[in-house]
C-alpha cells in the first residue's frame, strides 16, 4: 500500500488544490481586443473601400485573425509550463530560423525597404513576432537554471546575452530597429531581475547605447528619421520623413478632450498612412480624444501590471522559470506598447511597430493572444497546483532582486 501511495504521489501533486482566481489579464486583454476591433474598423473603412471595393475587407480578416488567436490561446493554456522549459535551446534555434528565412531572396518580401515579411498569398507573416517570444522562453529557461552564475560573474550574464545578440544582428539585417530595441531591452531587464549587479548592468546599458548611436550615424535613413522626429514641420520633412508624425499630430489636435466622434476622423481619409495599423492610436485620439487615448494607456498599464503580478507570485513560490517567462512576456507587451504610443505622440522616432491587440495584423494579434495563453497557464499552475515545480530551477529560496 505504501508503494502504491508513492506511485500516485506525483499525479496527486498535479491536481488542482483550489479554484483559480479570476484571470484579470484575460479580461484586460479582451477589452483591448474589443476596442481594437472597433477602432480598426473605423480606421480602415476608407482605405478598404478604395483598395478592394469592400469597406469591411480589413475587419473581416481581423476577425479571422482574432478567432485564430483565441484558438492559439486556448491551446497554449493546455500545455504544461515544464514543456516550454525543456525546449529553450530548440526555440532559440527556431527564432534564428524565423529571422533568417526572411532574408532569403524569393521568400522574404520587401516593404518600405525592409525584409520583414513572408508572403503566403492570403496573408503576409512577420516572423519576428513569434521569434521574440521564443527568445524570451530561452532566456527564462537559462536564467531559472543559472541564477547564481548570473548574480556572481560576467560569464553568467554574457552566456545568455550572446545568443540574443545574434538574433539582434539578424533583426538589423532586415532591418527592424523597433524589434531590435524591444528584444535587447527585454533581455537586459530579465538579466537584471535574475540578480545581475547594478554596475554590470550599467556597463551593458552604456555599451548598448554606444552601439545604437554608432549604428544610427552609419545609416543615412536613420539619421533622416531622427532629424524628422526632432522637427517634423520643417519644409524638408513635412512631406517626407516627417509626414506621418505631422499627420498624427494633426489628428490628436483635432480630437481635443473627447474627440470628434466615432467614425468622424478626417486624417484616416488618405492623409494618415497606416491609420489602421501603426498609427491607430492617432485615429483613437481624433475620434475619442484624450479620454480615449487615456483609456487605452490605462488598460495597457493594467495588462502589464497583471503580467508582473503573475510573475511575482510565481517567484515567491520558487517557480523561477514561470516567473521569468511572465516577466519577459510582460516586458515584450510593455515595450511594444510604449514604442508605438511614443511614436504616435511624437515622443520617439517613427518605427514600424504595431500596437498590441489594437493594430491590424495577423501575426501580431495571434502572437499576442498566445502570450496571454502562456500567462494564464503560468497563473493556473502557480495558484492551483501543489508541490514544487520540477525543472524550474533550484528550489533554494532567495529574495527578489
Amino acid at each position: 500500500m505504501i508503494g502504491a501511495a508513492a506511485a500516485n504521489r506525483p499525479r496527486m501533486a498535479m491536481r488542482p488544490d483550489r479554484e483559480p482566481r479570476p484571470a484579470a489579464v484575460l479580461v484586460v486583454a479582451m477589452l483591448l481586443l474589443a476596442i481594437g476591433l472597433l477602432m480598426m474598423t473605423s480606421a480602415s473603412i476608407e482605405i478598404a473601400q478604395n483598395l478592394y471595393g469592400d469597406s469591411l475587407f480589413f475587419i473581416k480578416r481581423q476577425l479571422i485573425f482574432a478567432s485564430l488567436g483565441v484558438g492559439v490561446m486556448l491551446c497554449l493554456m493546455a500545455v504544461p509550463i515544464r514543456i516550454w522549459n525543456s525546449m529553450g535551446w530548440l526555440l532559440l534555434l527556431a527564432s534564428y530560423a524565423l529571422l533568417a528565412i526572411v532574408l532569403i531572396p524569393g521568400i522574404g518580401r520587401e516593404v518600405n525597404g525592409s525584409m520583414r515579411w513572408i508572403d503566403l498569398g492570403f496573408v503576409a507573416v512577420q516572423p519576428s513576432e513569434p521569434a521574440k517570444v521564443f527568445l524570451v522562453i530561452y532566456l527564462a529557461s537559462y536564467l531559472a537554471r543559472h541564477r547564481d552564475s548570473v548574480c556572481n560573474s560576467w560569464l553568467g550574464i554574457l552566456v545568455p546575452l550572446v545568443p540574443v545578440g545574434l538574433a539582434v544582428m539578424l533583426l538589423q539585417m532586415e532591418p527592424d530597429h523597433g524589434a531590435m530595441a524591444i528584444v535587447a531591452l527585454t533581455a537586459l531587464c530579465l538579466v537584471f531581475l535574475a540578480g545581475a549587479g547594478i554596475w554590470r548592468m550599467l556597463t551593458l546599458m552604456l555599451m548598448s547605447v554606444a552601439a545604437i548611436a554608432v549604428l544610427a550615424w552609419t545609416q543615412p535613413y536613420v539619421v533622416r528619421r531622427l532629424t524628422a522626429f526632432l522637427d517634423p514641420w520643417a519644409p524638408e520633412n513635412i512631406f517626407g520623413a516627417g509626414y506621418q508624425l505631422g499627420q498624427a499630430q494633426i489628428a490628436f489636435g483635432r480630437g481635443g478632450l473627447f474627440g470628434a466622434g466615432l467614425g468622424n476622423s478626417i486624417q484616416k481619409i488618405d492623409f494618415l498612412p497606416e491609420a489602421h495599423n501603426d498609427f491607430i492610436l492617432a485615429v483613437i485620439g481624433e475620434e475619442l480624444g484624450l479620454a480615449g487615448v487615456a483609456l487605452v494607456v490605462v488598460l495597457f498599464c493594467l495588462l502589464v501590471w497583471c503580467c508582473f503580478s503573475i510573475a511575482l507570485q510565481a517567484h515567491v513560490r520558487e517557480r523561477y522559470f514561470s516567473a521569468f517567462l511572465a516577466w519577459g512576456l510582460g516586458l515584450l507587451l510593455a515595450g511594444q506598447a510604449m514604442v508605438n504610443i511614443g511614436v504616435n505622440l511624437g515622443l520617439l522616432p517613427t518605427k514600424g511597430l504595431t500596437l498590441p491587440f489594437l493594430s491590424y495584423g495577423g501575426a501580431s494579434l495571434i502572437v499576442c493572444c498566445g502570450m496571454i495563453g502562456l500567462l494564464l497557464r503560468v497563473q493556473y499552475e502557480t495558484e492551483c497546483l501543489s508541490g514544487p515545480h520540477a525543472g524550474q530551477g533550484p528550489g533554494r529560496r532567495r529574495r527578489l532582486p
